[in-house]
């Protein structure tokens, strides 16, 4: 999820030959053994057509570079840990990043080509349908800056002592190649080299620091799956400090020092929300948690990269909110397809007035007749827009933030607050770590309440129009 000042078909199988069985075509052994296609380009997500790959699940990234505050670029070595789904001879990877100097497929270089943001490799010896193989690229320059369908900015973005590493939507083959679709997730490992007095922050735990001549390398450690889009390796001069959650949960913070006291009241308020989003949604999913807030005016944008939500700028204890609410609802239950966003954004805006009202402000109620939410005229284009397909211009606009929090609140009239708050829990359990879509949500609603709720997700998740009676 994104929180910005509010900016503004199926899955593809493999390539398949129908052709009448003969010699020529026959597997190596002569036997009719498997024959080797090329897994698909993309995972077939309309919004964004290129994201994705088929033929093999990444189980790990591990991630080494050595960052150059002077140009902003790196050295890097990705080497990749999948499984073939398919038996393959050639399959993609998603990379807009620097010039490959080689590629390996376990022990032997493979040929490659690029096209796009397409990494075309072909593996030799091909791959059997479920072989284990590891992928490691070479590759070193200035990772790029992406642009965005609504013209906003990701991926490696300097800043005045380091780079801001945003990755939603497609941001992060900007510098890591691999699988870029929320439905390939997968555990990291960074090793991070940058001049010493610079801190390189990743997602999940720090396992070491070491300075050597002039350098310190970090290596974080991701062990829970995660979507390429949550990875970061933020880099900067930045205030860090250490705690935990009253449950143990131990929290890392990254502050640039010239928004340090900006930002005191809110990053001291993360062991609270925590606590308290774990009485609403059951228990935090992750073994660790912190924040990075950084000076990036060009982007202005939150995001909730796993385990360490990223700051533009000062974030207010609501924004903070937001983004720690993704954690479950984003980064552990993540959407297969893109159009779904208001699963990720719908519930974390919801979450965000829950802990405005805990916290003594207005009400759940209050927020949702609000003069940007229910009480917008019904002419207002805000009505115009299908929550569950906003387009990938529109998918971080008002629609799948606030009609999607709307739902939420709708629906908890609806059923009554034990059933709704069960649901909440059930969702993040049943899902935890995974993907889900919209008709999930409905099913599950359906299931928990024991009610027909056809006509009410009807009119407010796939119907335009401002809804009167559900």
């Amino acid at each position: 999820m994104r929180i910005r000042s509010l900016r503004g078909a199926a899955v593809a199988a493999g390539l398949s030959v129908l052709v009448a069985a003969q010699p020529a075509l026959a597997s190596p052994d002569g036997h009719g053994g498997p024959r080797y296609t090329a897994g698909a380009p993309s995972v077939g997500d309309p919004y964004f057509p290129d994201e994705g790959n088929g033929g093999f699940d990444v189980r790990h990234y591990d991630i080494a570079f050595t960052f150059d505050p002077a140009t902003k670029g790196i050295d890097a070595t990705t080497t990749i840990t999948a499984v073939a789904t398919q038996d393959l001879d050639q399959f993609d990877l998603d990379f807009r990043g620097p010039q490959i100097s080689s590629l390996t497929v376990g022990k032997h270089k493979a040929s490659f080509r690029r096209e796009g943001q397409e990494l075309i490799v072909t593996p030799r010896p091909k791959l059997k349908t479920g072989t284990e193989f590891t992928v490691t690229v070479k590759y070193a320059g200035v990772p790029p800056v992406i642009t965005d369908p609504d013209d906003s900015i990701e991926g490696w973005v300097p800043t005045d002592d380091g780079v801001f590493v945003p990755g939603e939507p497609q941001g992060s083959a900007a510098w890591l190649p691999g699988s870029d679709h929320p439905t390939d997730k997968a555990t990291f490992t960074f090793h991070a080299t940058v001049p010493e007095g610079l801190t390189a922050v990743g997602n999940g735990q720090l396992l070491s620091q070491k300075t050597a001549k002039g350098r310190t390398t970090f290596v974080w450690d991701s062990t829970e799956p995660m979507a390429t889009y949550l990875a970061t390796i933020t880099i900067g001069r930045f205030q860090v400090a250490e705690s935990s959650t009253p449950g143990g949960i131990p929290i890392y913070t990254a502050v640039d020092p010239q928004l340090a006291t900006q930002s005191a009241a809110t990053v001291a308020k993360i062991p609270e929300i925590i606590e308290y989003f774990n009485t609403l949604f059951g228990p935090y999913p992750f073994a660790s948690a912190g924040a990075i807030v950084d000076r990036a005016p060009d982007v202005g944008y939150a995001l909730e990269s796993q385990t360490k939500p990223i700051f533009s700028s000062a974030p207010s204890v609501n924004t903070m909110a937001h983004e720690i609410a993704h954690q479950w609802y984003g980064d552990s239950v993540s959407v297969k397809r893109w159009s779904d966003i208001w699963l990720n954004e719908g519930f974390a805006t919801y979450a965000q007035w829950l802990w405005t009202e805990h916290s003594g402000g207005a009400t759940a109620q209050q927020t949702f007749d609000g003069s940007g939410n229910y009480g917008r005229a019904a002419t207002s284009s805000f009505w115009q827009t299908v929550t569950t397909d906003p387009g990938p211009v529109n998918m971080f606009g008002n629609v799948p933030y606030n009609r999607g929090a709307m739902t939420l609140h709708a629906l908890r009239g609806k059923i009554g607050d034990p059933a709704f708050f069960k649901l909440l829990k059930d969702w993040a359990t049943t899902h935890k770590y995974g993907n889900a879509t919209t008709a999930d949500f409905v099913a599950e609603a359906q299931s928990v309440s024991g009610m027909d709720l056809t006509a009410f997700f009807d009119v407010w998740l796939y119907q335009k129009g401002k809804p009167t009676t559900w």
